[in-house]
């Protein structure tokens, strides 16, 4: 295992949580053991996690793991995505980030860096959810 490098980056995204693991390989995801396509329904969810790996031209590059936890298709979505990022950081750490081909400039120019600090706002006191007030009744 020594000769094999792992790459490993954390996302999260609303609730969610993923550990993503990244290995030389073919290009097949799988997330919590299962395919990607048989685990998130809808294609748009796949296309949006694949998108560090698009945009750095490393879709055939890497075997990915990912254990995810937490929230619901879209958040996951979201946290994959970024851990992909973070660990294509890591396996990019030796080339020069001021460089036009290093993958942090390329990554923060899609604006993939970021976490999105979106999550769902708390419900108050007296009221319905979160802003939503009862409805008002005249009489």
């Amino acid at each position: 295992m020594a000769n094999k490098k792992v790459f490993v980056g954390t996302g999260r995204r609303k609730s969610s949580v993923a550990k993503v693991t990244m290995v030389p390989g073919k290009g097949k995801i799988t997330v919590n053991g299962k395919d990607v396509k048989e685990y998130f329904p809808y294609e748009t969810n796949i296309m949006d996690l694949k998108q560090p790996l698009v945009i750095t031209n490393n879709e055939e590059t890497f075997d990915i793991d990912v254990v995810v936890t937490g929230g619901g298709f879209s958040g996951q979505t979201g946290a994959i995505r970024l851990g992909i990022a973070r660990a294509l950081l890591e396996y990019d750490a030796k080339n020069d980030p001021e460089s036009e081909t290093s993958y942090r400039k390329i990554l923060k120019k899609a604006g993939l860096i970021t976490r999105d600090a979106r999550a769902k706002e708390r419900k108050k006191p007296g009221l319905k959810a979160a802003r939503r007030a009862p409805q008002y009744s005249k009489r």
